[in-house]
């Protein structure tokens, strides 16, 4: 059975995903299987190294304080959009030197940086440890490393690393 659904978790997750998005009807739970079981195959053909997640219990706290910051970052930017051109707005990269290394949580952060609004993950030097981010509104440099360092690097080194 495991062969035939390797990772039933991530086969489940997209079957439900793909009804969401689509009309809920035999033919679309028909599809959402078949797809569900070639990207199965697709992903256990890469073998893929299985996360070690070290502290279980900082995933809710990580998880809560993300969707904060989405929450924020949406109120921030409409706030920006809407707002009009009040004050000179300056977009800009910033370089955030991190100690993480675990691919899994490299991978965490970068969505977790992606999913907020007004920000994105750029670039990502492995060899010097450098991520580049764009942001949105860039007021102050220093403040964006703190916070995803403090934050988010912090956090996700205790739980994977």
């Amino acid at each position: 059975m495991s062969r035939i659904v390797p990772y039933p978790l991530m086969m489940a997750s997209l079957v439900v995903v793909w009804l969401a998005l689509t009309s809920f009807s035999l033919g679309q739970l028909i599809v959402a299987v078949a797809v569900a079981l070639v990207a199965g195959q697709g992903l256990a053909a890469l073998h893929p190294a299985k996360p070690r997640l070290r502290r279980w219990e900082l995933i809710p706290k990580l998880i809560g304080i993300v969707l904060y910051d989405i929450v924020r970052s949406n109120v921030a930017v409409v706030s920006i959009i809407l707002g009009g051109p009040r004050r000179a707005r300056r977009s800009g990269f910033v370089s955030i030197p991190l100690d993480l290394r675990d691919p899994t949580g490299l991978a965490v952060l970068s969505v977790i940086i992606t999913s907020t609004p007004g920000t994105a993950w750029f670039d990502y030097n492995s060899a010097r440890g450098m991520l580049l981010v764009h942001v949105f509104d860039l007021v102050d440099e220093e403040g964006w490393r703190d916070l995803i360092k403090n934050r988010y690097e912090h956090m996700l080194m205790e739980i994977f690393e």
